[in-house]
């Protein structure tokens, strides 16, 4: 297995990437969907949640209100930092177990690890070890515009968003490559299609 970890901040075009590693016959992991699915009603990390957040966080039906969680924790860091050791260590473990799979399935398997908080999870490095990790990477004033224009969120949301992760330069400093994303979207793209062509052989 060749396994990649793909990250970016909000907005910077990490998905386009991971989508287009995926048409080209990569396997993606993504750790979103992973954190979806260690919050799911009945999970530890969803009890550990209301426990240190309160029952305003979670819907009548059980299950994790986003937006109520995500109004406390991108205004607070203390919050934001306390989720964080909740949702990361499960996300891992789980990522772990999906990469093992992957292994098992195709021992050849380029496998694309698409997580956004690769720095903010740095913990994780006990978890994977990464052949490659790739930082898509775009200005600040581009990710907020897009957030603005394809999200609907306000300038001032879209700069908390930006603001509660990781900086560019502590997100670059991990980079073994880099794809710009500031450009149009075919350039995006292009440089995609040559870290496929370059991983591919590698791999």
């Amino acid at each position: 297995m060749y396994l990649i970890g793909l990250t970016g901040g909000i907005a910077s075009g990490k998905s386009v990437v991971a989508q287009r590693l995926e048409e080209h016959g990569a396997i993606r992991i993504d750790a979103d969907q992973l954190a979806r699915e260690v919050v799911e009603p009945g999970t530890s990390a969803l009890a550990a949640i209301a426990e240190r957040f309160g029952p305003s966080v979670i819907r009548s039906d059980g299950s994790l209100d986003r937006a109520a969680l995500g109004s406390i924790v991108f205004s607070d860091e203390r919050a934001r930092l306390d989720l964080n050791g909740i949702t990361h260590p499960a996300v891992g473990a789980l990522g772990k177990k999906r990469m093992a799979d992957a292994a098992a399935a195709d021992p050849h398997a380029i496998v694309v690890y698409d997580v956004p908080l690769l720095v903010e999870a740095s913990a994780q490095a006990d978890y994977y070890r990464f052949d490659l990790i790739v930082v898509v990477d775009a200005a600040p004033e581009t990710r907020i515009e897009r957030m603005v224009e394809l999200r609907g969120m306000s300038r001032e949301d879209a700069a908390r968003r930006i603001n509660s992760q990781s900086s560019a330069e502590e997100r670059l400093a991990i980079a073994d490559v880099v794809i710009d994303s500031d450009g149009s979207l075919d350039e995006t793209l292009r440089q995609a299609d040559e870290l496929w062509e370059t991983v591919r052989l590698r791999a």
